[in-house]
């Protein structure tokens, strides 16, 4: 008894591990669509595969990278949330297979064997899930795929045997002629890819897949009009398709509520193909217009097809492109500021401005250098600008040459996009180098007298010479005329008091 509760509580506690591991799990994978470089598809150019009631057999699908890159650590197993979705009896604990890596454009093989058929199967399609996880080295991601198989039930075959009788035509499909009988009917089924129509385990099922896509321009500007041209092909080797329906459906970039990314220049997203012969390709083009707004990124368009085979069968068929959008770069510079904008040979000068992004993309290694025929200045690194963010340019020059206002230098910035293209933009500015002047023992600069005025320094001197001593003879002169005036009133003034003395 102990015994038993340990092991149920072992279970309850793998089971708790396991639901709390599962989102995490889930989480690390990509949504489909994410990596349009990688396009997993399973089971094309397949005929559906037949299995009857209790015997053994193998199951073989064929998985084709249709992308432009290389899956890596490709591995596929079937989802058996449901057990009687599954026609085969559960003998293993795991059936995931591991199919290392598949080139772009290339396919590899699946293959289960000595699976045995349930007892208890149906004469139906079932239709098989399959989960599949691949990654690119950096981020792993998983895609679900379905098949379709018919099975015949043991009932039905053992009948079959007694009523019909099997007639083998060379290079022609097997045709059962069933004997006469007067409830006869002609048995219906349903079609991997939804199309109804007779049973015949060697009929072929046209699949029409996009190959591959192109478009005019070939690198796609936000807010630009281009041509999207897109590869049909018909995979099946024997039965063509026609009265084809084709729906171009393109993302929204945000809410639901927002238009979609692209949108159709003449107003309509469908387009009529009328048929597509047995294993060939046909092309088909729209005009599109992207959204000024739109971040840089590739865009999923869903491609939706219906179409129908020589018997007006009905099939459906969905496949998508990836379509990069790029959004030029936008910046802004403002006044260059010059300090000071007039300089000596040998003499510095600062040079100082601002960079803003106002586009939506990312500036990387932005560098600045500035040239002249009279200046010389080191180069200036600055990294990278966000978006919305202001760079500073701050650099020195110094002069070399004489420059006056006729003669323009410049400031050329360069910057890298994303994928490393680079690019540069040049803004000019105007400053001036004057020669370096020459300076005596005293600081003071040197007057120079040309001699071609004709005038010397010695008559200008004896002028003011004369001019001083005449002042200096008029000043003196005065003095004395002072004087005099002085004495004469002594004088006067001492005859007054004798006088006056006299007369006492």
């Amino acid at each position: 008894m102990k015994m038993k509760k340990r092991i149920m509580v072992g279970v309850y506690a793998i089971l708790f591990v396991l639901v709390t591991m599962l989102p995490m799990a889930t989480d690390v994978y990509a949504q489909e669509g994410e990596i349009p470089a990688i396009q997993i598809s399973v089971g094309n150019g397949q005929k559906t595969p037949s299995y009857l009631a209790g015997e053994k057999g193998e199951l073989k699908i064929k998985i084709t990278n249709q992308g432009t890159q290389t899956a890596k650590n490709v591995k596929i197993a079937p989802v058996l949330d449901d057990a009687n979705l599954w026609p085969f009896e559960i003998q293993s604990m795991n059936y995931e297979l591991e199919l290392g890596e598949i080139p772009a454009s290339k396919s590899a093989e699946a293959v289960w064997k000595d699976l045995t058929v349930r007892e208890d199967v149906e004469s139906k399609s079932y239709k098989l899930a399959f989960s599949i996880v691949y990654d690119d080295e950096t981020t792993q991601y998983r895609t679900e795929k379905t098949i379709f198989v018919k099975t015949t039930a043991k009932e039905q075959e053992e009948q079959k045997e007694e009523q019909q009788e099997v007639i083998q035509i060379e290079d022609q499909p097997v045709i059962e002629v069933p004997q006469q009988t007067e409830d006869w009917t002609t048995p219906q089924e349903s079609y991997p890819d939804g199309g109804t129509g007779s049973t015949n385990e060697n009929a072929s099922v046209p699949r029409v897949i996009v190959t591959g896509f192109q478009t005019q321009p070939g690198e796609v500007n936000a807010g630009s009009n281009f041509q999207l041209i897109i590869h049909l092909k018909n995979t099946s080797t024997k039965t063509a398709v026609s009265n084809m329906l084709i729906d171009i459906q393109a993302p929204s970039s945000g809410t639901e509520n927002e238009a979609p990314a692209f949108l159709p220049v003449s107003g309509s997203s469908t387009i009529y193909l009328d048929t597509i012969p047995a294993g060939e390709t046909r092309n088909i083009s729209i005009d599109l217009n992207s959204r000024a707004d739109l971040v840089q990124k590739p865009y999923s368009i869903t491609v939706n097809m219906k179409y129908e085979d020589q018997n007006a069968v009905q099939y459906d068929s969905v496949s998508s492109v990836a379509i990069p959008i790029k959004q030029p770069a936008k910046f802004e510079i403002s006044d260059i500021v010059i300090s000071p904008d007039s300089i000596e040979i040998g003499n510095e000068s600062n040079i100082t401005c601002s960079l803003y992004n106002t586009g939506k993309v990312k500036l990387y290694n932005v560098k600045v250098k500035f040239q002249g025929d009279g200046i010389q200045g080191s180069d200036l690194f600055l990294g990278n600008i966000d978006s919305g963010a202001t760079g500073t340019i701050d650099g020195m020059v110094t002069g070399t040459d004489i420059m006056d206002e006729s003669m323009s230098c410049k400031m050329i910035i360069s910057y890298e996009d994303e994928s490393g293209k680079e690019s540069s933009i040049e803004k000019e500015f105007t400053m001036i180098v004057i020669p370096q002047q020459e300076i005596v023992d005293n600081m003071m600069p040197v007057v120079e007298v040309e001699e071609s005025q004709g005038i010397s320094i010695w008559p200008i001197f004896l002028i003011i010479l004369l001019v001083g001593i005449v002042i200096t003879v008029v000043i003196r002169r005065r003095k004395r005329k002072g004087q005099a005036s002085l004495e004469e009133e002594e004088l006067l003034n001492e005859v007054e008091r004798f006088t006056e003395d006299e007369q006492q």
